[in-house]
């Protein structure tokens, strides 16, 4: 090939040298350069003016949060925090109660154990499909075979079928906040096990040689997973202090009939609904949505979307936390995010000064999804809001999982038009969501390939 002539779209000298001369051209490049090559880019493009105009000051904040601060640690469980994080609140209230937290690791652990199960029987369904192995979906399925991440009716499905547990009962474990040396152990064998079953199935094995199968490799699954996380009773007894330092005593008691019994008369999962908002042209608003071989539960409830428009999300998240119910959402956490401060602003960074152009917002919401920039990655909760004299939403409040060092004590700060940006889906009460909204959740639902963004799972 000569080297001389030159090839569509190569980046030539003439051209890298171009670049070069620019650069060194304008002072100011030099100045970002010497900053950001010894600190944080976003750091450097924060400004000043957000942090001395950010309060955590609202009108309507539901009438006590959850004590204390809860920390997910190095796992992606933040749906799970997130979720027991509001189930927590009327359970406090009633029981009388300071500090409490539902075990997270007793969720954790069965929804490892539902979702390996469910991964080895979307394996049968997508042989059945005649599915290469290297076609897209049975790809798509092997690259992350027991994500940590999760997904509302994921939790749904965990509550209903194995209830709860405090977390006095069922402790932390070392696997449960470094969750990923156990999950590497976990894809491992389940890879290993979907080569086994799609060659049984392809020498024509019946469904009961597949379900024997899968039976023998969920026994290896079970101990892999209750060696790393501890197996949690059948039974336990739940003993407390009250704020009036009165002992109590509940149990023994299985978790299914402690949720049932204790703590489902003050948060019924099944009364709250999941709204997300996708604005991509080929989803409409007012439609019903799922994701292929999406869930972690065989026979359990599907992941559905009721697609609406986001200003009705901000709407009944803000009645909610208006009428005393925080909200469980998700987002995608780390965009226009300045992290040490807990600020969440698409104002905070002044990304054009410090590198001549702009980012994370040069897009809208549907083509970041459409393009791979944007997806909900994360679950927290709202706890209060702001509004204007106009009723207009400014702010809300966040309670995060992360620890008590970000934010302000581990809560965040929101601006409406973040949430409009980069919030995907909230769950609030039925009661507070119009007829024709729910009347959404009786249609069929539209299902989108299991690639989908919409699919993602909070971590």
């Amino acid at each position: 090939m000569d080297s001389n002539k030159s090839v569509q779209g190569a980046l030539d000298e003439e051209t890298l040298s171009k670049f070069r001369k620019e650069f060194y051209a304008e002072q100011k490049n030099l100045l970002a350069q010497n900053v950001c090559t010894k600190t944080d880019p976003f750091e450097v493009a924060l400004k000043r003016k957000t942090l001395e105009e950010t309060q955590h000051v609202f009108n309507h904040k539901i009438e006590a949060e959850g004590k204390p601060v809860t920390n997910q640690r190095s796992s992606g469980r933040c749906w799970l925090f997130a979720a027991l994080n509001v189930v927590r609140l009327p359970f406090i209230k009633h029981f009388n109660i300071e500090d409490f937290e539902f075990s997270q690791a007793y969720l954790f652990f069965w929804d490892k154990i539902e979702r390996c199960n469910n991964f080895l029987n979307n394996i049968v369904l997508t042989a059945r499909r005649n599915e290469a192995v290297d076609g897209r979906l049975v790809s798509f399925l092997l690259n992350d075979p027991t994500s940590d991440g999760g997904q509302w009716d994921m939790l749904v499905n965990l509550i209903n079928k194995h209830g709860l547990m405090p977390k006095k009962n069922f402790p932390e474990s070392f696997s449960c906040e470094q969750s990923v040396k156990m999950n590497q152990i976990l894809k491992s064998k389940l890879r290993e096990y979907a080569r086994a079953i799609r060659e049984l199935i392809s020498k024509g094995g019946s469904d009961a040689d597949i379900q024997h199968l899968i039976s023998d490799q969920m026994g290896n699954i079970y101990r892999i997973v209750g060696i790393c996380l501890g197996i949690p009773n059948e039974t336990f007894i739940w003993s407390y202090y009250d704020k009036n330092k009165a002992y109590h005593s509940i149990g023994p008691i299985t978790p299914k009939q402690f949720y049932e019994q204790h703590v489902k008369p003050h948060f019924n999962v099944d009364d709250k609904v999941c709204l997300v908002t996708d604005p991509r042209p080929t989803n409409e608003y007012g439609k019903c949505y799922t994701v292929d071989c999406l869930g972690n539960m065989v026979g359990g409830r599907k992941c559905i979307y009721n697609n609406q428009p986001v200003d009705l999300l901000l709407d009944l998240t803000a009645k909610s936390i208006k009428e005393g119910e925080a909200v469980w959402f998700g987002c995608e956490v780390s965009k226009r995010y300045v992290a040490k401060q807990g600020i969440q602003d698409l104002k905070a960074h002044d990304f054009p000064l410090v590198f001549g152009v702009d980012i994370q917002v040069t897009l809208s919401k549907a083509d970041r999804l459409l393009y791979s920039e944007s997806a909900m990655t994360h679950a927290m909760v709202f706890t209060a809001v702001n509004t204007n004299d106009a009723g207009e939403v400014t702010k809300l409040r966040v309670e995060n999982s992360w620890g008590e060092d970000r934010g302000e004590k581990g809560y965040l700060i929101m601006t409406s038009d973040w949430f409009k940006e980069f919030t995907f889906e909230v769950v609030v009460d039925k009661k507070y969501v119009p007829q024709d909204v729910l009347d959404v959740f009786k249609q069929e639902p539209i299902v989108l390939p299991a690639w989908d963004p919409m699919g993602t799972l909070a971590n």
